[in-house]
């Protein structure tokens, strides 16, 4: 059935069709299908990602068509998302190790570090800068690999995920870049920053349940955060504030869960980032204005954990104690 195939762009519809045929979920790094049977066969074919289009007219040998069509068939049958089998997806410009101790690579806030995060930082000045929970590190590498100058600090719980960011640290040779263990900002008393980034889980329980097949694949811990998605979100936007400089700033990211967060806290002034492609849940708000409603910020993140509000620390004090 496959004698037809000849050539390189032969081999990419083809699997292009298949995969629309089959059904398959698309969304890690790629969101259609042309997309996917590209980096799938360039990969099975030892080809550069970005191959010029002038070469699709090359024709494959028989066991080079067997590679790619035994991928494509592993792509289709197990569901397994196309980053997990090359071992490798693109991140703000950068080829990052992809595997299934953390999440594939794929937050818009790629677009925000290509444009060196402007006009949200106002040309002010960065020093130290955090990615909090950074999974693979592609946001804290991608920020010190195009600002030389940052010190940028990765944080994340699972070893696993730290495992693969300090891979990827040595296989794009930054040297501005710190990873660490913390359970959000807890071990992180003493440290301050002049930008914060975030793009931690923000998956409903009921969305996480739902999700295809192809999300079973990644780390449960990076997706699901509650029952609206803000289980995690709301304790960053309580302690942001202690590990932020005067005029520091916070990105986050929160998906489709930007609803739920507008109607908890309509009176926070959040800047939703009106990305190439649209809104996509990401938000940008001002030390000042995190200070300014953290009592509120704080009774909300309370009620989700067992300790009461009135004897959880920094979860249960007003911002005129704190700040």
């Amino acid at each position: 059935m496959t004698e037809e195939l000849q050539t390189i762009v032969d081999l990419i519809r083809y699997g292009a069709s298949r995969f629309n045929a089959a059904g398959l979920t698309f969304g890690h790094s790629y969101d259609n299908a042309i997309d996917e049977a590209t980096q799938l066969t360039l990969h099975a074919l030892h080809l550069p990602h970005d191959l010029s289009p002038v070469y699709g007219q090359s024709r494959v040998t028989l066991a080079e068509k067997e590679d790619v069509l035994g991928l494509f068939l592993r792509r289709i049958e197990e569901r397994i998302p196309a980053a997990y089998l090359t071992g490798e997806a693109w991140f703000a410009g950068l080829s990052f190790k992809s595997d299934r101790r953390a999440l594939v690579p794929r937050s818009p806030i790629a677009e925000l570090i290509l444009s060196g995060f402007e006009p949200w930082l106002g040309g002010r000045e960065v020093r130290r800068a955090l990615d909090l929970c950074t999974g693979s590190g592609c946001i804290a590498i991608a920020m010190a690999h195009h600002n030389p100058d940052w010190h940028v600090d990765g944080v994340d719980l699972s070893d696993e995920a730290l495992s693969l960011a300090a891979e990827n640290e040595a296989r794009l040779e930054v040297r501005n870049t710190r990873f660490l263990k913390s359970d959000l900002f807890e071990g992180l008393q003493g440290e301050h920053y002049d930008l914060i980034v975030t793009n931690p889980p923000y998956v409903t329980n009921d969305e996480t349940d739902a999700l295809p097949r192809e999300y079973g694949y990644e780390p449960e811990m990076g997706l699901r955060a509650g029952d609206d998605g803000l289980d995690l979100v709301l304790k960053i936007l309580r302690d942001a504030p202690l590990h932020l400089t005067e005029d520091g700033l916070l990105i986050c990211e929160v998906g489709e869960s930007e609803q739920h967060l507008i109607k908890l806290l309509p009176e926070l002034p959040l800047l939703w980032v009106e990305f190439q492609v649209g809104q996509m849940g990401v938000f940008v708000v001002e030390r000042r204005d995190l200070v300014a409603h953290n009592a509120r910020i704080a009774e909300l993140a309370a009620a989700r954990e067992s300790v009461p509000a009135a004897t959880s620390g920094v979860a249960g004090s007003p911002a005129s104690d704190l700040f």
